[in-house]
């Protein structure tokens, strides 16, 4: 009785954990984000903040002011004056060395962003760190007219992300027929690096197992 007690317990323990662990950390990333945001509140002035006006602390009103911000800034920036506005300031900070490099360069990768709907094209493996380790990395870009002219093989950008913060990485040059294309999407992809591996697409598992059970005792 021992061993099938031992494994349904098992099986109970980690079925609870699979529903509460992610609600926590669900909750706890919102919580992060709507703290941060309501940092912005200092901004307004004192007599139209929102506890001073209400008496008492609405939490995450930041985020409804970092909406009407961006709404505002939007509007301005879509009629002519805004844009010439705008622009000044561009060349302005396009004058300073140091903002210039860091402000082109998160513009460039917020309006690939926005334009095509995510930065990342498709998921692909490649040798890294050495011949025999593959790692999952994302193509960023190709067409790299000059590059491939002066490699003379056709090179893709690949942004290689660390686990478990896909925030941070780095990217490098290869050659495209040294990199193999997958078919899982971004977001599987995503799902696998920040889970350790833990979460696999389904396409990848065996047929009839969940992605995350490997244990064939659960």
């Amino acid at each position: 009785m021992k061993g099938p007690l031992a494994r349904g317990f098992r099986r109970y323990l980690m079925a609870g954990l699979l529903v509460w662990v992610p609600l926590f950390v669900t909750y706890l990333a919102f919580k992060f984000l709507l703290d941060m945001m309501d940092r912005l509140l200092p901004l307004l002035p004192v007599a139209y903040r929102p506890d001073t006006v209400l008496g008492f602390h609405i939490p995450g009103f930041g985020a409804i002011v970092a909406l009407v911000l961006l709404l505002v800034t939007g509007l301005l920036v879509a009629n002519l004056i805004g844009r010439t506005l705008i622009g000044w300031w561009e060349d302005f900070l396009n004058r300073i060395p140091l903002v210039r490099s860091i402000y082109s360069g998160v513009k460039g990768f917020t309006e690939t962003l926005v334009s095509t709907g995510g930065g990342f094209r498709k998921v692909v493996l490649v040798e890294y760190p050495r011949k025999g380790i593959w790692s999952i990395a994302f193509v960023t870009a190709s067409d790299l007219v000059e590059i491939d002219d002066k490699t003379g093989r056709a090179q893709l950008c690949l942004f290689v992300p660390a686990t478990p913060n896909p925030t941070s990485g780095f990217i490098f040059l290869a050659p495209a027929d040294e990199v193999i294309e997958l078919d899982m999407s971004v977001d599987d992809a995503m799902k696998m690096i920040v889970t350790l591996g833990v979460v696999a697409p389904p396409s990848m598992c065996p047929q009839g197992t969940p992605s995350g059970d490997s244990d064939p005792g659960l």
